[in-house]
């Protein structure tokens, strides 16, 4: 796959994030669009990409493990009673085309291959706006369109065997300095949701992922999307997902249709639980 400028994206007069449409990427990268950098207003990076830990990991943007047996997230695959095996069967994310591109979002089309084979047609919009001098919103939507001709589901390493892994979905990696002697501080929406194990798998309007100098809240916008459970990681590495396959796998009948829709508000500072709230509220009403 052959790379190409990153098309950049503004809020506020700033540079605040850089989207990269086609990465030249190994086929066991699942190769995806995404973005990296991301930043706060004030210019500190709040994604990470192509970590030592995971590889296959790329800032923000949408990964599933299990598409039909597919892997469109990248590394190995777990199989049922025999664990994370090393399998030749990943997917592509094909960026067609922007129908509209401006300097604060865009609007794309992207098709996902595998097995020579598209199986699903995605529309994805993405916008920044200014919440406040401090603060700015990410809102991401995607729509997988079933195109296969036959029905399909979506599953997850936890679908297939492996507890507590049911990542898979909207999916943002975010950094941790090499200086951090401190996993990132998790919160939810919930007055006792404190810690990784709070809020991870749970069901929650919106979690929250505080590091140094920085905070991500990162909020269901729709009454579907709020239904997904959160996967959480902070004390292996830092990152912050969805779950459209967490109980079972999430069919996607022939023809039809998968939108998701996470707003994520990106602050300098820590916030509390009220700030998180208060810019969540105005993130989604915008």
């Amino acid at each position: 796959m052959t790379a190409e400028p990153p098309t950049l994206l503004r809020c506020a007069g700033r540079t605040v994030a850089r989207y990269t449409t086609r990465p030249a990427l190994a086929a066991d990268h699942a190769p995806r669009p995404y973005l990296h950098p991301v930043t706060t207003l004030g210019g500190r990076v709040v994604t990470e990409t192509v970590p030592e830990d995971h590889p296959h990991h790329l800032g923000a943007g949408v990964a599933v493990a299990d598409v039909a047996g597919h892997n469109f997230w990248g590394g190995r695959t777990f199989v049922r009673d025999r664990g994370s095996v090393e399998l030749d069967n990943h997917g592509v994310q094909r960026h067609d085309g922007f129908k509209l591109c401006d300097p604060d979002g865009f609007v794309e089309e992207l098709s996902w291959w595998a097995g020579g084979e598209r199986l699903l047609r995605e529309h994805r919009t993405v916008a920044a706006t200014a919440l406040t001098d401090s603060a700015w919103a990410l809102d991401l939507t995607f729509s997988l369109a079933n195109v296969s001709g036959r029905d399909l589901s979506i599953g997850s390493p936890a679908t297939n065997g492996r507890p507590g892994a049911a990542y898979g979905g909207f999916f943002w990696r975010a950094p941790r300095a090499p200086e951090e002697t401190s996993a990132p501080a998790v919160f939810g929406a919930a007055p006792d949701a404190d810690g990784e194990l709070a809020v991870h798998g749970a069901r929650s309007d919106w979690v929250a992922l505080a590091g140094e100098g920085w905070t991500l809240v990162f909020a269901g916008a729709t009454e579907t999307t709020r239904r997904d459970p959160w996967f959480v990681r902070a004390a292996e590495y830092p990152g912050v997902g969805s779950s459209l396959a967490h109980d079972g796998r999430l069919p996607v009948p022939a023809g039809e249709t998968c939108v998701r829709r996470v707003v994520t508000v990106v602050a300098e500072g820590r916030l509390d639980r009220a700030g998180a709230a208060a810019l969540v509220r105005k993130a989604v009403a915008s």
